[in-house]
C-alpha cells in the first residue's frame, strides 16, 4: 500500500480566494508521481487553535504531509508557533537561518527589518530547510505517524524547496512504488458521453478511474499500480480507447507521444512535410495562434464577417438577401441600422474560399473556418453557433459541422480547437 500524504496550505488569502492555491496541485501531481497516495488537501487561514488542531489530525492519519505557507515576518505568519504548541515543542533560535536572512538583505544592499528574526525561531528538534530564493527558511520534524516538511507559501520558492530538498528526502524516508498513469485525451465529446460509452468496460479495482476537463481537452485517466501486469494494462487501456473512438487524439503515458491537440497536429504536419494555409472566422486568429512558431502554417487569414471575406476574395458564390436581422450575415447602414441580411450556402461558400486561397498559395492544405450566425448570437453565451469546417487537400474537399455554445471566449476557444480537429482527423486518417 502506498504511503498517504496529505497537502496542508496555511493563509487568510487561500480561504477567502484572494489567491489560487496551485501549490497544492502542483505538489499533488509530483507525490503522486512518486508513489503517493494523496488523500486530502486542506486549507486554513490565520487561526491559531485552527491551525494547531489540524496538524495534530494529520499527525495520527497521514505518513507525510507538506505544508505551504504562513513562514514570513509579519504577526499572521503562525505555522512555526502553531507546531510548536501543537506538540509541545519550544521555539529556538536557529543562528545560521539567521545569518542567511541578514545575507539576503545585505546582497540587496536593505537593512533587515526587526520581525525578519522571527524566521529563525523553529520548533525544538526540526530539519532546517535552507532557502537561497527568500527569506523564509523552511523546516521538517516527525510528529506523531506523520513526517512534515513546511516551506513557503511563494510558489517559486516551494518548488525549489521541494525539488532540491524535500524530493530527496521523500525518496530516502519512505518506501515508494509509483504507479502508471495513463491519460486518453479527447476531443468534441463530453465527460457524461464518455462515462456511457466505457460504462461496458470492466475497470479492475485496483486500477483509479478518474476525468479531468479543460478548455482544450477532456482526459480520461487510469492508474495502475505499480505491479499491474504490462499487458493487461494494455488491454485495458486500448480497450477503453477503442469505446472513445476517432474522439481520441492523444495517449499519455502509455509509450506513445501525447502532447496537447497543437502538438499533436505539429508531429502529423512535420512527419507528412505537409503546409497549410488558414482563413479564421469565429476563433478570431486563436486558431493560428495555437500553431505558433509552427513552420508548416505558412498564412493565416481573419475575418469576422463572411460577406467581407468573399468580398475581399472576389469569391462567386449563391448568396440571398433578406430584410430583418435576424438570419444568418446582416449588413449595417452608415448609422449603424441593419439594411439587408445575406444568406449564404455556407459549406459550398467555404469550398470556393478554399479552393481561391489555393490558387495563390504555396500550402499543400488550405483550412477554412466559417461561422452560420450573427455576431449578436456570437456574444450571447445562451445562443448556439453552426461551425463550418472546410480541408482542401490533394485529394479534395473535406468538411465538418458543429454546434458551438457557451460564453464568448468558450466559442472562440472551440471553433479554434475544432478547425485544428478536422485536418488531425485527416492527417491520423479517422472518420471526419
Amino acid at each position: 500500500m502506498n504511503p498517504i500524504l496529505e497537502i496542508f496550505s496555511q493563509g487568510e488569502e487561500v480561504v477567502t480566494g484572494q489567491i489560487v492555491d496551485t501549490n497544492a496541485a502542483w505538489l499533488s501531481e509530483r507525490a503522486v508521481a512518486l508513489g503517493f497516495t494523496v488523500a486530502r488537501h486542506t486549507a486554513v487561514g490565520d487561526k491559531l487553535d485552527d491551525l494547531i488542531a489540524l496538524l495534530r489530525e494529520i499527525a495520527q492519519r497521514a505518513d507525510c504531509c507538506i505544508c505551504t505557507g504562513g513562514l514570513g515576518p509579519t504577526s499572521d505568519d503562525l505555522t512555526a508557533e502553531a507546531v510548536a504548541k501543537a506538540f509541545g515543542l519550544p521555539l529556538e533560535f536557529d543562528g545560521i537561518a539567521f545569518e542567511q536572512i541578514q545575507r539576503f538583505f545585505a546582497r540587496r544592499n536593505r537593512v533587515m527589518p526587526e520581525s525578519n528574526r522571527k524566521q529563525a525561531m523553529f520548533p525544538k528538534g526540526a530539519e532546517r530547510i535552507d532557502n537561497a530564493w527568500g527569506t523564509a527558511p523552511g523546516f521538517s520534524l516527525q510528529a506523531g505517524r506523520c513526517w512534515f516538511s513546511f516551506v513557503p507559501g511563494v510558489p517559486s520558492e516551494m518548488r525549489h524547496l521541494f525539488l532540491e530538498s524535500i524530493q530527496p528526502t521523500l525518496a530516502s524516508r519512505f518506501l515508494l512504488r509509483p504507479g502508471k498513469l495513463v491519460s486518453i485525451k479527447t476531443l468534441g465529446i463530453g465527460e457524461s458521453s464518455i462515462q456511457q460509452l466505457i460504462g461496458g468496460v470492466e475497470i479492475p479495482a485496483q486500477v483509479q478511474l478518474g476525468f479531468r476537463a479543460s478548455p482544450d481537452d477532456v482526459q480520461t485517466k487510469l492508474l495502475f499500480p505499480h505491479d499491474y501486469p504490462e499487458a493487461d494494462m494494455t488491454a485495458l487501456v486500448s480497450e477503453v480507447a477503442g469505446q472513445l473512438g476517432d474522439h481520441v487524439f492523444a495517449i499519455d503515458g502509455f509509450g506513445q507521444a501525447g502532447g496537447d491537440l497543437a502538438f499533436v497536429i505539429d508531429r502529423l504536419m512535420t512527419a507528412g512535410k505537409y503546409t497549410l494555409a488558414v482563413v479564421e472566422t469565429v476563433s478570431q486568429g486563436l486558431l493560428a495562434a495555437k500553431c505558433v512558431g509552427a513552420d508548416w502554417l505558412l498564412e493565416a487569414r481573419y475575418e469576422q464577417s463572411v460577406e467581407r471575406l468573399v468580398q475581399k476574395l472576389a469569391v462567386t458564390v449563391n448568396a440571398d438577401k433578406f430584410a430583418g436581422s435576424e438570419l444568418e450575415q446582416p449588413t449595417a447602414g452608415p448609422k449603424g441600422e441593419i439594411q439587408e441580411c445575406i444568406s449564404y450556402d455556407l459549406p459550398a461558400t467555404a469550398q470556393a474560399i478554399a479552393a481561391e486561397i489555393q490558387k495563390t498559395s504555396a500550402a499543400d492544405f488550405v483550412l477554412v473556418q466559417l461561422n452560420g450566425g450573427d455576431n449578436k448570437t456570437f456574444r450571447d453565451k445562451d445562443r448556439a453557433i453552426i461551425l463550418y469546417n472546410t480541408l482542401l487537400t490533394g485529394d479534395g474537399f473535406h468538411q465538418t459541422t458543429h454546434s458551438v455554445a457557451g460564453p464568448i471566449n468558450v466559442k472562440q476557444n472551440q471553433a479554434a480547437l475544432l478547425a485544428l480537429d478536422l485536418l488531425r482527423r485527416y492527417l491520423q486518417h479517422k472518420e471526419l
